[in-house]
């Protein structure tokens, strides 16, 4: 019977602690202390946030490295995925929280321009189809900063370009999209993202993201304006459709960027459905008898487009049956059930304490792997 048995571990991150690959190294190890001779195939995923890069680099993509600008302008080292004419572009590279220093928040002022300078990289290496992840964003500037790095000017009235970051837009007198990037237009850009709010208003980029970022109740207002301003800017050198696509869902995205990519002819789709496909899920789907997804925190967040409610979601379909770890667990047994997750497992079933859980997560997770094989494999 066992012999029979292959589980396709496919989990997200533990956010602070774990990454996607270390979640599915432990899970392997603790699976593997009951059934020594267990088939086990790990597909690390993404939803399109932070991470989404490695997840693509362990399934097979190769990892490009370009020095960008960080978003207060400070150079970094960023990184994109190249398979076959496909890049895998993850915003939070250049332009993430990460990238600010610990403690600091600069909502008014940070830019995308560094993200713009790696869909340019991944251009110049060849990309035929750009899946472009975004989430995790320090900024907030609608995208501008993304498009200026790819060829438009955003001008003030003494004709200057204007100030980085979403505060500068206030200033915004004129847009000229004429100079974006020729080969943006024979290029498929998918705009990858496990959020659907629209630009701006009570759903909006600033107020629903903007306080994550440090925005001040006041700065909130202010960058909801400027954004209000920027796409009204822009409908004088598109047309009608700068504000259709302020409203359409997903150009909120991290800090309004997913309306630079619509901009841009992007794609909107679910980020872990575009990376169920790029990672080739289906395949290895098919191969498997028992799915384990998971992620730091199964909250009701994660049935929103989380990556772990994406797996469960495509295995149900397969007829497949899952189960997930996590950090936490927050959600009723009723609700895992309705997302196609049988079983969850928390860390804090084998480790109470929660500082414990994320300072020694990957011990607990595969104690937690080995109880888990326990009940469904041995």
């Amino acid at each position: 019977m066992n012999e029979a048995r292959r589980v396709l571990i496919a989990a997200d991150k533990f956010k602070g602690s774990l990454t996607a690959v270390q979640v599915a190294e432990r899970v392997t190890a603790g699976l593997r202390r009951v059934v020594p001779d267990l088939a086990v195939e790990a597909l690390p995923v993404a939803d399109g946030g932070d991470g989404t890069v490695d997840a693509a680099v362990a399934a097979g993509f190769e990892r490009r490295e370009v020095r960008v600008a960080g978003p207060l302008g400070e150079e970094v080292t960023a990184a994109f995925a190249l398979r076959d004419g496909t890049a895998v572009v993850e915003m939070a590279e250049a332009s993430g929280l990460q990238r600010l220093p610990a403690g600091v928040f600069a909502p008014l002022t940070a830019s995308t321009y560094g993200s713009g300078e790696l869909l340019r990289a991944a251009l110049d290496a060849g990309a035929r189809t750009i899946v472009f992840g975004v989430g995790g964003s320090a900024t907030t500037d609608g995208g501008a900063g993304m498009l200026s790095a790819l060829g438009a000017r955003f001008l003030t009235e003494a004709g200057e370009p204007v100030s980085p970051g979403g505060g500068g837009l206030a200033g915004l007198a004129r847009a000229d999209l004429s100079g974006l990037d020729p080969r943006l237009s024979s290029v498929e850009l998918v705009l990858a993202s496990d959020v659907d709010n629209p630009l701006t208003g009570p759903k909006g980029a600033p107020a629903v993201y903007g306080p994550q970022k440090g925005a001040s109740p006041d700065d909130v207002e202010r960058l909801d304006a400027a954004l209000a301003h920027f796409a009204k800017v822009l409908e004088a050198e598109v047309g009608p459709r700068a504000a259709e696509y302020a409203a359409a869902p997903g150009a909120g995205a991290a800090g309004g960027i997913g309306y630079g990519a619509l901009l841009l002819g992007a794609r909107f789709r679910a980020g872990i459905d575009v990376m169920l496909d790029v990672l080739g899920f289906a395949p290895a789907l098919e191969r498997a008898s028992l799915v384990i997804t998971g992620e730091g925190s199964l909250d009701e967040q994660t049935l929103h487009g989380k990556a772990p409610a994406g797996v469960a979601a495509a295995a149900r379909a397969a007829g497949k049956p899952v189960v997930a770890v996590c950090g936490r667990l927050a959600l009723p047994e009723e609700a895992l059930r309705r997302a196609g997750i049988s079983e969850a497992y928390p860390l804090t079933s084998v480790e109470p304490d929660v500082a414990k859980c994320i300072a020694d997560a990957g011990p607990i997770l595969e104690r937690l792997a080995a109880r888990l094989a326990e009940a469904h494999l041995a």
